[in-house]
C-alpha cells in the first residue's frame, strides 16, 4: 500500500480539549497554553506537523474578530491538510463561517472538539477525537468537515444535542 505523505496543520482555537479544569470556577477553563501540540508530537505520527494557535478561548466567547483571525490562518496555510481544534458549544457555526467565507478549495479542514480536556481527565474523548480527525484527512476530498463521536459531518448538517452530548446530522431520522 502507497503511503501518501502530507504535513497535518493544527490550528488551535482553545475549548474545552484543551481546558483544565478550575475549581474556583466550577468549570473547564482554556489553558493559557496549548496541551494539543505536545500530545500530537508524543504520537509520533509519520506525517510532518505544524502548529498554529488563534486564540484560547472557550467557543462561547468566540468573536467575529476571532473567526477572522482563524479565515485569515486557513487562507494564509501553506498546507492543504488541516485540523482545527474547537469547543463544542460552537463549532457548528464556525465550521459554518469558514465554508461561506473561505476562498481556497483546495484544502481538507476538518474541526474537533472534545466535551472532556485531553490532559488531566480520564477517560477523555480527546485523543479518539484528534485520532480520527488525522485518519479522516487522508480519505476526506478537500472541503470543511466536523469530525466528532466517530462520524464526519458537513457543516450545514451538523447539530449539538446537549442533552445527549452529542453531535447528529439535522437530516437524521
Amino acid at each position: 500500500m502507497e503511503e501518501k505523505k502530507f504535513t497535518i496543520q493544527f490550528i488551535i482555537t482553545g475549548g474545552t480539549i484543551d481546558s483544565h479544569y478550575d475549581g474556583s470556577k466550577d468549570t473547564a477553563v482554556p489553558n493559557k497554553e496549548s496541551v494539543i501540540p505536545s500530545f500530537i508530537q508524543s504520537l509520533r505520527l509519520h506525517n510532518d506537523t505544524d502548529f498554529a494557535v488563534v486564540c484560547m478561548k472557550d467557543s462561547r466567547d468566540l468573536n467575529e474578530e476571532d473567526l477572522k483571525n482563524l479565515l485569515s490562518a486557513v487562507e494564509k496555510s501553506a498546507y492543504e491538510k488541516i485540523v482545527i481544534t474547537h469547543g463544542t458549544y460552537t463549532i457548528a457555526e464556525s465550521a459554518r463561517f469558514l465554508k461561506a467565507n473561505l476562498k481556497r478549495k483546495d484544502q481538507t479542514i476538518i474541526f474537533t472538539a472534545s466535551a472532556i480536556p485531553l490532559s488531566g481527565f480520564a477517560p477523555s474523548d480527546g485523543p479518539f477525537s484528534l485520532g480520527y480527525a488525522v485518519a479522516k484527512l487522508e480519505d476526506l476530498e478537500p472541503g470543511i468537515y466536523v469530525a466528532i463521536n466517530g462520524r464526519v459531518f458537513l457543516p450545514d448538517e451538523v447539530m449539538k444535542i446537549i442533552s445527549e452530548a452529542r453531535f447528529v446530522s439535522i437530516f437524521q431520522k
